[in-house]
């Protein structure tokens, strides 16, 4: 796909969810300023009209606003930090990770059924403090600097792989890393085990969608990870499943040039 530019199928999208949105806002105007007394001197078509002629003037930037207002969709990565003062709620699973204590019955259905499925999906990583982001990023940094790189290219090769804190998606409680318990390395060959094959599959009707496909990663700016799980809710990730966009297309929140490969 060419960089910082939507596919013909996510433009069409867009320009439907924007339609969508515009006519809603039309009708909610309407509905609203369009008072008992208005209707009686006649004025509903002219009124009508300015104020589908005003939604339409909305522009496309705004919509994604409209999203964001969803905390299931907040984007968080190279391009976007983690909202100042941003909190959570946090819950624990059966193996003391912490999650975001809204997505816990969505997630614990899913990690359900893949197992009545005879599969064995582990969760390793899920929610992570500002602390421990650090502590993974200048730890990579101190690896690279050991292995003869200079300062500033440890810190760029660093972000490379372990997202800088403050753009992480571990920090919000949404994101998890689970792997195969028969394979519990975090490498392209995750993607062949029988675990992320079904993960993959379905993991769409919990809510979820694989964050970093390997053909989005020029969007995304990450690396592909086959393991790396983000509830959206159920809603948005059947949409991304039906149309094969990433949450920055979804959103229309494609950055202009391609990332540089970052993990989260």
């Amino acid at each position: 796909m060419e960089r910082g530019r939507l596919s013909a199928a996510g433009k069409d999208l867009m320009e439907r969810k924007k339609m969508y949105i515009q006519r809603g806002a039309a009708v909610l105007l309407t509905a609203l300023l369009l008072t008992p007394s208005a209707l009686a001197a006649g004025g509903q078509p002219a009124m009508a009209r300015s104020i589908a002629a005003a939604a339409e003037a909305i522009p496309a930037a705004k919509l994604t606003a409209c999203a964001e207002a969803d905390w299931r969709l907040l984007l968080v990565g190279p391009h976007h930090e983690l909202p100042e003062g941003y909190t959570v709620d946090l819950v624990a699973l059966k193996n003391g990770l912490l999650v975001d204590e809204r997505i816990y019955d969505d997630l614990n259905a899913m990690l359900t059924d893949c197992r009545a499925a005879g599969l064995e999906p582990i969760v390793c990583s899920a929610y992570r403090t500002e602390e421990t982001q650090t502590r993974l990023y200048r730890n990579k940094i101190s690896r690279l600097l050991a292995a003869g790189y200079g300062r500033e290219t440890a810190q760029t090769e660093a972000a490379r792989w372990v997202a800088p804190p403050g753009t992480s998606e571990h920090q919000t409680g949404m994101a998890l890393d689970i792997v195969s318990a028969s394979y519990q390395l975090l490498d392209s060959a995750q993607a062949e085990t029988e675990e992320q094959q079904w993960l993959m599959e379905h993991c769409w009707e919990y809510g979820f969608i694989l964050r970093y496909p390997e053909d989005k990663v020029d969007i995304t700016g990450i690396g592909y990870e086959p393991w790396h799980y983000r509830y959206v809710g159920r809603e948005a990730a059947l949409a991304m499943r039906e149309s094969g966009e990433c949450l920055e297309e979804y959103l229309g929140d494609v950055p202009p040039a391609a990332g540089s490969g970052e993990t989260a």
